[in-house]
């Protein structure tokens, strides 16, 4: 079952959209008018991991939505300049800095109405706070899965950037959110589309969802190429301003197997049904095919302000600060069938989405790992997928694991990368 289909049941005080719609969330009854009332109270919204890429883009959209939206709570890993400036321009009532030893580097910078929460609890603390109805999960990586967690428990509407927390533990989210009538609305610009794309029919009806892919800055590159690329290579994206760890995964295609294993647990769907399609000029963000061959696609430019504003905005759309089309300077609109021989991880991504259990947490952690060995420079690009498959490869798969276990099989995948490096 589709987690945003289960998102319509809620209290009476809610109501949801068309019957038989996809859509799923469950929305306040004031918030479906075309434009709420002028004097409706502000939503208040959490930016978990507000100084990375999806954290800015929300910044900029939440300046453009507002008075009608103002920002609770920021959070950042080490930026804590960034954080401080961030803070003095929305005065929240709570930032977090995951790293302690920054906390009395930002302190003083703070306003006096400002809580500062240190540390990892700090940013769980931050994540499920009563002042904030609305949390951004934009934190990288299997990092940001405790706060995402915690928002979901504490029955929030969550933007979901963070898509490793599904990756990951899925298995746990998904169940969690049903039991506390959180509602997790996609950001990622994929997710986003099928979800948008998915309002016009009905979930018995869909018959196959197309994800796109832009190919990377490889895409014409030959095997022998890519096994040498260097790190200045996989962070030179053809369309998308990303951050570096999702530019590096865009270049070797693990972040579609991850989107792949994300789409299987926000959907319900059957990972047979999801398949990928190379679009070189990420305008068409991903399409749903229906049972009478029917596609419905969603377009746009590849500016993740749109999705980011929409899952604030759902189920209104409202102008913003995003980019336009100029369908006059669309020459053409190509596509073409992945190449899985120099492309591997797709294959992987699916091996990992029937597989289940603690199969997505082993993938995930040996990928950052490996990313991270690689932005170091201490492993060749094409080395990056081998690793992966290698720490699969020495996993015997947990089928139905507590969160205990899921954290212990990310753990666990990130020594064996240690051990792989050392043969």
């Amino acid at each position: 079952m589709c987690h945003l289909e289960t998102c319509r049941r809620g209290p009476d005080n809610l109501v949801s959209l068309r019957p038989g719609s996809y859509s799923g969330a469950t929305v306040p009854k004031e918030s479906l008018s075309p434009e709420p009332p002028a004097q409706a109270e502000a939503k208040s919204v959490c930016i978990m991991g507000s100084t990375g890429s999806i954290g800015r883009s929300t910044m900029d959209v939440v300046r453009a939505l507002r008075p009608k939206y103002r920002v609770t709570g920021l959070c950042a890993a080490r930026r804590w300049r960034e954080l401080a400036a961030q803070a003095a321009e929305t005065r929240p009532s709570a930032v977090a800095i995951a790293e302690p030893s920054h906390a009395d580097s930002i302190k003083p910078l703070l306003n006096g109405s400002t809580e500062l929460l240190v540390g990892p609890e700090g940013l769980v603390e931050l994540a499920g706070r009563a002042d904030s109805n609305f949390v951004v999960a934009a934190i990288v990586g299997a990092a940001g899965l405790a706060s995402t967690i915690a928002a979901v428990r504490a029955g929030k509407r969550v933007g979901l950037a963070n898509k490793e927390a599904l990756v990951v533990a899925g298995s746990i989210l998904i169940p969690l959110a049903e039991r506390s009538g959180a509602c997790l609305l996609p950001i990622d610009s994929e997710h986003s589309a099928i979800f948008q794309s998915m309002t016009a029919g009905r979930p018995s009806e869909v018959q196959r969802t197309l994800l796109t892919a832009s190919g990377g800055p490889f895409r014409t590159w030959s095997g022998p190429e890519i096994a040498q690329a260097s790190v200045e290579d996989a962070l030179r994206h053809p369309t998308w301003k990303m951050g570096p760890k999702i530019t590096v995964d865009s270049a070797t295609m693990v972040n579609k197997a991850l989107e792949i294993i994300e789409a299987r647990w926000l959907f319900g769907l059957p990972v047979e049904s999801i398949e990928v399609l190379v679009h070189p000029e990420s305008i068409i963000h991903s399409m749903v095919e229906f049972c009478d061959g029917s596609v419905i696609a969603q377009l746009g430019t590849p500016d993740m302000r749109t999705p980011i504003q929409y899952s604030l905005t759902y189920p209104n759309r409202v102008s913003g600060c995003a980019t336009r089309l100029d369908f006059a300077t669309i020459r053409r609109l190509n596509f073409e069938p992945p190449d899985l021989e120099r492309f591997p991880a797709l294959r992987l991504g699916y091996e990992v989405a029937r597989a289940g259990g603690t199969a997505g947490a082993v993938f995930n952690a040996a990928n950052e790992a490996a990313v991270e060995a690689f932005l170091g420079r201490r492993i060749p690009f094409g080395r990056i997928v081998q690793l992966i498959e290698e720490v699969l490869g020495r996993h015997t798969v947990s089928p139905s694991p507590d969160l205990n276990e899921l954290l212990e099989a990310d753990s666990w995948a990130r020594r064996e990368v240690v051990e792989c490096l050392k043969d």
